[in-house]
């Protein structure tokens, strides 16, 4: 794709949605919060973001107001089907130097990926790069949490069953449960709750909140992650007592706030 605002050609690896219903979680708790670590207004659609390299080997995220395009692109590639991903000028927002996110790709014939310099994007800001995983943190929460939601059946059947009589006393699972319950009274920022499809009648669930991640399907279980506890998930009881809400119910109100994929 042409790029004007970034000076020239720009060969596209991949691409990612940026909106309340779908972005990556590694970005931030909600929409606007991923929004705001790119430097956009978290308004309209949301975004799509196109990653590549120019010329020289730069690495360069291209933010474009064309949501339904880039959500073309990701269809198609995920059938494996080719799709020649250049969105019009018109419709890029912003283009940052270097890669909110890791890649293992990289194009053919240039050079090997690096970073502009600082400031070549004309913001001033240090490249986008990806948080390091050395240390536990809400970065590393959040990715815990979309790993079980890819490998729910596995999780599922190593915590569950043993796992919820111990989490239940923990002050951080009571903290978690509280505040999802009361983003059903009183609406979070968009992007806090988020559905997807898991099955006939089956929602995945995503919810997050400062210090804490959790991640459910209706009907079935749910898990907590918390910024306190590195790498430890949490299963949480199906039952709720004086301190925890009954899971059901819980799963189900929160369904009916999430924002869903259009």
């Amino acid at each position: 794709m042409s790029d004007d605002e970034g000076g020239g050609s720009l060969y596209v690896l991949t691409a990612v949605l940026l909106t309340p219903a779908q972005f990556p979680s590694i970005l931030g708790d909600d929409f606007p919060e991923a929004c705001s670590l790119l430097g956009v207004a978290p308004g309209g659609d949301g975004y799509g973001l196109v990653l590549g390299q120019d010329e020289e080997g730069a690495r360069w995220t291209v933010v474009v107001d064309d949501v339904s395009l880039v959500a073309t692109a990701i269809a198609s590639w995920d059938c494996g089907m080719e799709y020649d991903l250049s969105p019009d000028e018109r419709t890029i927002v912003v283009s940052l130097a270097g890669w909110p996110l890791e890649l293992s790709v990289a194009a053919s014939g240039i050079p090997e990926p690096h970073d502009p310099e600082q400031g070549a994007d004309g913001t001033g800001r240090v490249p986008l790069a990806p948080p390091s995983a050395e240390a536990w943190g809400p970065v590393q929460r959040r990715m815990g949490a979309d790993q079980i939601a890819r490998e729910w059946a596995d999780w599922r059947e190593r915590v569950a069953t043993d796992g919820g009589a111990a989490a239940a006393a923990h002050p951080g699972l009571a903290r978690a449960l509280e505040e999802a319950a009361g983003y059903t009274k009183s609406p979070p920022p968009p992007g806090r709750v988020r559905s997807s499809f898991a099955g006939e009648g089956v929602r995945t669930l995503r919810v997050d909140g400062p210090g804490w991640s959790l991640v459910a399907r209706t009907g079935e279980a749910a898990f907590v992650l918390l910024d306190e506890e590195p790498s430890e998930v949490l299963a949480v009881p199906r039952e709720g007592d004086s301190d925890l809400p009954d899971l059901p119910d819980l799963l189900t109100a929160l369904d009916a706030i999430a924002v869903r994929p259009s």
